[in-house]
């Protein structure tokens, strides 16, 4: 709220009774009376106070009125004083005009006519209000103009800081501000830009022309709108615009003007296309992978004597190319070092550290070199099991490699084997080494030795230099996967291990669910289920006893956490199993056990197993064995 200050009259005689007699007829709210009892005085007091009349005795001793006139005239602090002078000496027209020619604005004679007194005085002492008043609202405007300077030079800097463009234009689109983020963004200063149309200055193509027509007509109709637009830079190349405008309507109706942030979004826009051509490409590798693996099981069933061989030769091979996928998926599809693959593949065969030596420098290959390796050992170890090295206790195994030029050697070399004979005939394990090899440009001879065989395997090595968009893609679909163990007695056979079990099956695909089921029911447990709805999963778990579930990590798009809630709840032991990793499955329940998939009956069983032990369990020979000591550090990811 606004305070005025008092107005100031100053009253100077040298009689008390006159000044007593000028306060009690001027006296009012709002005013401050000065009395000065000789010039001397007055003078003083003009030198503190800013006065808005100054009423004058003409006759003082020592200083007159006409001199101390004269002294205020010539002084620029109190030049602008209105005079009134009082005078008793009788009329003299020349004490009238001297007065006048020292600055009054009136002659009044004493005795003073009251009411005429007060009513000139009221005229200054309003004339004073109305200027507190002026200057009141002056600094209002002044203190106004300077906030919205400031919020000017803020909208200003906000602008020029902003990463986008921002742009103003009238209802013509001629350009009216152009901050610095459009300088930069598009090339032009403001000075080219402001002033022009957008057409003028080249700056939109003629194919958003169209556009922009209709992203008016929407500013006139909700004054707003989001549009993408093709923009031409100052150096003619195009990029991709989102346009955030608004529009201010007049009091008309119509269009005023129009305020626009401009976002370039070209990245994003390729970053789309990109996607778009990843989708594309990781479809076909899905495709070749399924192709890949429906060639394994064809390859695999040709040359099986029987059932049995075939799942346990195909189940191998699935197994091998999951591991090495999980390998590549680890290192963001960089590629793999010869040494992990050794040591992924051969562990799981459940080979003697003390049988095998691996020794080679630090060799990184690129994904699909690594895919192709991977397989040939699995197919080299396993034919060392079953008719090799390792098919005695006194058989060992050496592989070492080298890279020379541009070529990897490997050596595969068998001895204390059993005297080798030929073949009699070309097995699927020879020809997808041949084919691994010869695809990669390379080749792969077997010489058998009478100690056992040895392979010669080249192939041309090609740094790898990171992994590809499409490799990165092709990565999402591989999912974490249990390392291969060898089950219980190492033949895959315990019929009454999971005997009279109730085992609920958990699983939305028919084919897992039928797998899951042929495999418990093979040893002796009784399969509830499968359920492939979390509805169904809830209804078998309140209708039945049960002793262990297999609990899918996901039903058709669904989270399974109220059903792993009830298992728990209730405390029936359950194990996930799931393509997802662990960091994919709720994290309320990461010590509950995980089967990856893919996976073989063993490592099915034996998760069975972790949840539901007998009390006193069969024996079991096999041990965790320790990983080969290699010449490289396998843990090392590549670089």
């Amino acid at each position: 709220m606004r305070q005025l200050e008092d107005v100031k009259f100053l009253l100077v005689d040298d009689l008390d009774e006159n000044l007593l007699a000028l306060e009690a007829l001027l006296r009012r709210d709002g005013l401050e009376l000065f009395k000065a009892r000789s010039g001397e005085e007055a003078l003083e007091l003009l030198l503190k106070h800013d006065f808005a009349l100054a009423l004058l005795d003409v006759q003082m001793n020592r200083m007159d009125g006409f001199e101390l006139a004269e002294l205020m005239r010539g002084t620029e602090r109190t030049r602008r004083v209105p005079i009134i002078f009082l005078t008793a000496v009788a009329t003299d027209e020349r004490r009238r005009f001297r007065g006048y020619e020292a600055g009054a604005v009136d002659y009044l004679f004493k005795p003073v006519d009251g009411q005429v007194l007060l009513s000139k005085a009221t005229i200054f002492f309003e004339l004073a209000r109305q200027r507190q008043e002026i200057s009141f609202q002056r600094d209002e405007l002044r203190g106004t103009a300077l906030k919205l300077a400031e919020a000017l030079d803020l909208l200003q800097a906000h602008g020029d800081n902003s990463p986008l463009a921002c742009v103003q234009l009238d209802p013509e689109f001629r350009i009216t501000a152009w901050w610095q983020g459009a300088e930069r963004l598009f090339g032009w200063t403001a000075d080219e830009a402001i002033g022009r149309t957008v057409t003028e200055l080249g700056w939109l193509g003629m194919d958003a022309v169209a556009a922009f027509e209709a992203m008016t007509a929407e500013l006139q109709e909700r004054g707003r709108s989001v549009v993408p637009l093709r923009a031409v830079r100052k150096d003619g190349s195009e990029i991709e615009c989102e346009w955030y405008a608004s529009a201010l309507i007049g009091s008309d109706g119509k269009l005023a003007s129009v305020s626009a942030q401009i976002l370039d979004v070209t990245e994003r826009k390729r970053a789309e296309e990109t996607q778009r051509l990843l989708i594309g490409e990781l479809n076909h590798r899905v495709k070749n992978m399924l192709a890949t693996v429906q060639a394994i099981a064809g390859q695999t069933v040709r040359h099986a004597s029987d059932p049995t061989e075939f799942a346990e030769k195909f189940s191998g091979r699935i197994q091998s190319l999951a591991r090495v996928h999980s390998l590549l998926s680890s290192s963001t599809w960089k590629g793999a070092k010869v040494a992990d693959l050794v040591r992924e593949q051969l562990s799981a065969g459940a080979v003697d550290a003390a049988r095998l030596t691996a020794s080679g420098p630090d060799t990184c290959l690129a994904p699909q070199l690594a895919l192709h390796l991977a397989m040939i050992l699995h197919e080299l170890g396993t034919n060392a099991i079953k008719y090799g090295a390792l098919s005695n206790p006194l058989g060992r195994i050496a592989v070492c490699w080298a890279l020379v030029g541009d070529q990897l050697h490997l050596t595969w070399t068998e001895s204390g084997a059993k005297v080798p004979t030929l073949p009699t005939r070309r097995g699927f394990g020879t020809s997808l080494i041949e084919q691994s090899v010869s695809a990669e440009g390379g080749s792969a001879v077997a010489a058998y030795n009478p100690d056992g065989i040895v392979w010669e395997i080249k192939v041309p090595v090609t740094p790898p230099t990171g992994a590809t968009d499409a490799q990165r893609a092709s990565a999402l679909i591989q999912h974490e996967q249990q390392k291969a163990a060898k089950y219980l007695n190492g033949d895959g056979t315990n019929e009454k291990t999971l005997h009279g079990r109730r085992i609920l099956i958990v699983e939305d695909e028919p084919l897992i669910a039928l797998e899951l089921a042929t495999i418990l029911q093979g040893v002796g447990a009784v399969v509830v289920g499968p359920a492939g709805t979390p509805e169904e999963a809830l209804r078998f778990i309140d209708e039945n006893s049960l002793d262990g579930v297999l609990l899918d990590g996901n039903l058709k798009g669904r989270p399974i956490n109220e059903i792993a809630t009830v298992l728990v709840d209730r405390k029936v032991p359950f194990v996930f199993v799931s393509g997802y990793g662990r960091d994919d499955l709720p994290a309320s329940f990461a010590k509950v056990p995980l089967l990856g998939k893919p996976f073989d009956p063993g490592q099915l069983l034996d998760a069975a197993m972790q949840i539901m032990p007998l009390p006193a369990a069969p024996n079991r020979d096999h041990q965790s064995r320790p990983v080969p000591q290699t010449g490289s550090s396998p843990d090392k990811p590549c670089d």
